[in-house]
C-alpha cells in the first residue's frame, strides 16, 4: 500500500491544556498557531507517523498580562525556545477507535517521552472532495520535566500552580494529493 501523507487543517483544530491555579481551581489556554503532519499507510492510523510543531508565542490564556508572562523565561522563553516539538515513536491500539501515541515531546531545548490518548473519530471526504480525518487528543505531563519550574507560595498554604498540565486536542488532518 502506497504511503499517504496528511497536513494539519488548522482552522478545524484546536490544541489547548487546563493547570491547577491556587489549588482550587483550573485555568485554561490553547496554542493558536501549531502545525501536524503525519504520514500513513493508506487511511489506516495504527502505525501513524506524526509530528507537531507549536509556536509558543501564540499561547491564549484570555488575559495578556499572563499570556505576557507564560511566554518569558520563567515559564517558556518563546524568544530563545520559539517551539515545541512532538516526535511520535509508536502507536499502540487500545480498541476500535483509541490509540495510544508515544513520542518524544521537546520544550526548551529538552526532550522527554510523552503519552497521549488519540480517539480516533473517523475519515469523511468534505463537500470539496478533500479527504478528512479528524482526532481527539488528551494526555498529562509534569512541566517540571522541561524545567517549567516558576511558582509562588500562598499565604494560606500550597503553591499558585499544580504541576501536572492536561493536554487536549481536536485535530483535522487533511490527506495530500
Amino acid at each position: 500500500m502506497a504511503a499517504t501523507k496528511w497536513a494539519l487543517d488548522l482552522s478545524h483544530s484546536e490544541l489547548g491544556f487546563k493547570i491547577k491555579h491556587m489549588m482550587i481551581s483550573n485555568v485554561t489556554g490553547k496554542f493558536t498557531q501549531f502545525d501536524v503532519e503525519a504520514g500513513t499507510e493508506g487511511d489506516d492510523f495504527s502505525n501513524a507517523k506524526v509530528v507537531a510543531n507549536v509556536d509558543v508565542a501564540s499561547i491564549n490564556t484570555n488575559n495578556e498580562q499572563r499570556d505576557e508572562h507564560l511566554r518569558n523565561a520563567d515559564f517558556f522563553g518563546a524568544e530563545t525556545h520559539p517551539n515545541m516539538k512532538f516526535v511520535s515513536t509508536k502507536v499502540e491500539r487500545v480498541d476500535d477507535d483509541i490509540f495510544t501515541l508515544y513520542g518524544d515531546l521537546t520544550i526548551k531545548d529538552t526532550t522527554k517521552p510523552v503519552k497521549l490518548t488519540v480517539e480516533d473519530n473517523g475519515v469523511a471526504t468534505d463537500p470539496w472532495g478533500n479527504v478528512k480525518a479528524g482526532f481527539s487528543i488528551s494526555g498529562k505531563i509534569n512541566r517540571k520535566d522541561w524545567g517549567i519550574n516558576y511558582n509562588a507560595a500562598l499565604e494560606t498554604g500550597g503553591v499558585m500552580l499544580g504541576e501536572e498540565l492536561k493536554l487536549q486536542g481536536e485535530v483535522q488532518l487533511v490527506k495530500q494529493a
